[in-house]
């Protein structure tokens, strides 16, 4: 069985989807309705840069929607196949609802562009701060934690990505105190990573209220194929549970390693990660090094995706 995986923020790059709009007329397509939608020009941010603008959350998010689902349109005109799940980390929840049949592609434009602003509001710019943790257990990341965290202010897991790897976010001082007492509990790397708001944790709630109301206006459908959620690495099938762990994720973590291990368990042998950059391959491997991990976002990568699809349909 084949899963299709779709990237969250972090996997932009400038360039990303422009050799498949210019191969792929569904592609170029896909693109302009994304412009279109959002009434400027997301195509040549994302073809073009500049990249401190493709980096704004409010830009990050609806650009790699676009390309996800340029690419995955792209790959459904010219592959008949069908995936048994699907599942996106993080924001790219929103592109694989949009897969699934859920979403509309221009309603889930405009919900991940409110989104991508509510996260950047909702702190103050450099009042947070996320970091990746690496080689300490899961355990004595939860305690360094929960250690921390007092009425002076919180820092918490944000992404169980891959054994050994762990992302905390939290109020800066809070980041920086962990950063602190990493190495001293056997953490062997950590890294301060470039964002510009600390997503995933308790400082998300106000964003999560707001996502409230923009996903009330949503008309969301069931999936027509099954969603592993962020929120639970649980399955998602009715239309009605989809609103509830869209709001969930903002201020959980992301069980990006509890995802992919229930999707093994039930017997999906081959991942494609469907959108820019290689992130979530890389992070599959690391999780289940006997499954194939494959990536399509160019054109260069679109046979072997392409052949991996059909074989897993068959």
């Amino acid at each position: 069985m084949v899963a299709l995986i779709f990237p969250g923020q972090g996997s932009q790059f400038v360039g990303m989807g422009k050799d498949l709009a210019d191969w792929s007329p569904v592609a170029r397509h896909t693109m302009q309705e994304a412009d279109e939608t959002l009434k400027f020009f997301l195509s040549r941010m994302c073809f073009n840069g500049p990249e401190n603008d493709l980096k704004l959350t409010e830009n990050t998010q609806p650009a790699i929607l676009a390309v996800s689902v340029a690419a995955y349109r792209c790959l459904a005109e010219q592959v008949d196949f069908s995936a048994s799940f699907v599942a996106g980390h993080s924001l790219g929840e929103y592109s694989a609802l949009v897969a699934a049949g859920s979403i509309s592609f221009t309603e889930a434009l405009n919900a991940v562009r409110e989104r991508g602003r509510a996260m950047q509001e909702a702190v103050g710019p450099r009042e947070g701060a996320m970091a990746a943790l690496m080689g300490l257990e899961k355990e004595k990341v939860l305690a360094l934690c929960d250690e921390l965290t007092d009425e002076n202010g919180l820092v918490s897991p944000a992404n169980f990505n891959s054994p050994g790897q762990i992302v905390i976010a939290g109020d800066r001082s809070k980041v920086e105190a962990a950063l602190a007492l990493f190495k001293e509990r056997g953490g062997k790397r950590a890294v301060q990573l470039p964002v510009s708001a600390p997503f995933h944790c308790g400082l998300m709630k106000p964003a999560a209220e707001h996502m409230e109301g923009v996903l009330a206006d949503i008309i969301i459908d069931s999936p027509k194929t099954v969603l592993i959620n962020n929120a639970e690495a649980s399955p998602l099938s009715l239309s009605a549970q989809i609103a509830p762990s869209l709001i969930r994720q903002i201020t959980s973590p992301v069980l990006w390693e509890d995802s992919i291990r229930y999707l093994v368990d039930e017997g999906v042998d081959s991942f494609l990660e469907v959108g820019p950059g290689k992130v979530l391959t890389g992070l599959v491997k690391r999780i289940e090094k006997d499954v194939a991990a494959l990536s399509f976002g160019t054109t260069e990568e679109f046979d072997a995706a392409a052949a991996l699809v059909e074989e897993k349909s068959e």
